[in-house]
């Protein structure tokens, strides 16, 4: 428990420390660098629709590692909270209902569309791994499936 508090507040003091040195390579006191490289900044979804407010009360942040094995189509869905994440291993293909595709490989980022249905697809041969970052509120779920 205590190393994952360590990782959060490591993880989350990553966009503080990296306004503050904007992008930049810090030298300690040790001569040791640690070099911070903005991944995404965006207010925008995937899809070039702005991103809706924050919640204003009781807010709750959702970090989710997911494996998705080849071949596997996750059913179609929606975000009622705003949502980021990174691609670890693997090409991952997002479609929304309107059709509009983005495929994401290795090391790209991505901001989930909000309160839009879409589904991803792993169409590779490797498992797809990824991290999921969740800025919802508390009770709010983070994902929705479609009725069939």
């Amino acid at each position: 428990m205590k190393h994952l508090i360590s990782i959060l507040l490591f993880i989350f003091s990553i966009p503080i420390f990296a306004q503050s040195i904007n992008n930049q390579t810090y030298t300690n006191q040790n001569q040791s660098e640690v070099k911070v490289t903005q991944i995404l900044k965006s207010t925008k979804e995937w899809n070039g629709d702005e991103l809706p407010p924050y919640p204003s009360k009781n807010p709750e942040i959702t970090i989710l590692r997911y494996e998705i094995p080849p071949g596997i189509r996750l059913p179609m869905h929606k975000h009622p909270v705003i949502n980021a994440g990174v691609v670890l291993e693997g090409k991952l293909t997002v479609i929304s209902k309107d059709g509009k595709q983005l495929i994401l490989n290795s090391g790209d980022s991505i901001i989930e569309l909000v309160n839009k249905w879409h589904y991803g697809v792993n169409q590779g041969f490797v498992p797809v791994k990824l991290i999921m970052f969740y800025v919802g509120e508390v009770g709010v779920p983070l994902m929705i499936k479609e009725k069939d």
